[in-house]
């Protein structure tokens, strides 16, 4: 009876513990995650550097850190393959769990290979050669707002991702064939129509706001507001969430609890049978 009894919490054991897939390691994706440091300190480098060496230069940009709920985010859009911006960008908390504004710049290339940090970022900042400081415009015909939002003085915190497409990027001119995409997502949002990205002046920092900043590299940096934080949350549109019906998330929800219960009621069974173990 014993026997038989700790044979099913056993078999309860193996059935909570690989029932459910685990759709992060088995989604195909060359490319760095989200939890990667080199990744994590390329994008936020790289926007540091060229938030720092604005022209003409600025008195107010905020020093920018990465935030887990964007790149959380920038990787969920980043999934559908589709090279248009969030279309839940305007949908408070549906992009993240605490900020209410988040902006975006997206870059797709082909092939997966072309992609790098550095290669994605400078495309958009090469569009300073096609934006006006003084007349806060893009020249006629032209895009300027990736530059715009990487030099937003007021966005301080940067989340992206990369994804490969096996299938292709959608809107594109390589949607049937294998290319990747890279989305990085902001807060506070830029490019707020009417308002120049930064305040431009040649003293840097003297126009930072709060006792706690300190000037780093022409950037103002609070460690407060800087500091990194955790957050457990997946959007509710995340494609991958449709690869886990119902019954697939209540087993994901409950089974740390089975888990738990199925060990402490094996304990118990062994503690009534001790010699369960031992066979003739």
């Amino acid at each position: 009876m014993g026997q038989l009894l700790l044979q099913g919490l056993l078999w309860a054991v193996i059935f909570l513990g690989s029932s459910v897939p685990n759709i992060e390691s088995s989604e195909y994706n060359p490319f760095p995650g989200i939890t990667d440091k080199k990744f994590i300190n390329d994008c936020v480098r790289i926007h540091n550097a060229n938030r720092s060496s604005v022209n003409p230069p600025a008195r107010n940009m905020l020093y920018m850190t990465w935030d887990e709920g964007l790149a959380i985010t920038a990787r969920a859009w980043a999934r559908h393959c589709d090279f248009q911006h969030n279309i839940y960008l305007k949908e408070v908390r549906r992009v993240h769990p605490v900020f209410s504004s988040v902006g975006e710049n997206i870059w797709a290339g082909y092939p997966p290979s072309t992609f790098s940090v550095m290669r994605a970022m400078d495309l958009w900042v090469k569009e300073v050669n096609d934006y006006s400081y003084q007349s806060n415009a893009c020249r006629p015909g032209k895009m300027c707002g990736h530059y715009t939002q990487v030099v937003w003085a007021t966005s301080y915190k940067v989340g992206c991702a990369v994804q490969i497409c096996p299938n292709g990027v959608d809107r594109t001119s390589f949607s049937d064939k294998e290319g990747a995409i890279f989305v990085c997502n902001y807060a506070e949002a830029g490019n707020v129509v009417e308002m120049l990205p930064y305040q431009n002046g040649l003293e840097e920092c003297s126009s930072c706001e709060g006792a706690n900043n300190q000037c780093q590299a022409k950037l103002c940096h609070d460690p407060k507001r800087d500091e990194q934080k955790s957050y457990r949350w997946t959007p509710d549109w995340d494609p991958t969430l449709a690869t886990c019906g119902p019954c697939c998330m209540a087993i994901l929800a409950i089974r740390p609890l089975a888990l738990l219960l199925t060990f402490v009621a094996a304990f118990g069974v062994h503690r009534l049978y001790p010699s369960i173990f031992f066979y003739e």
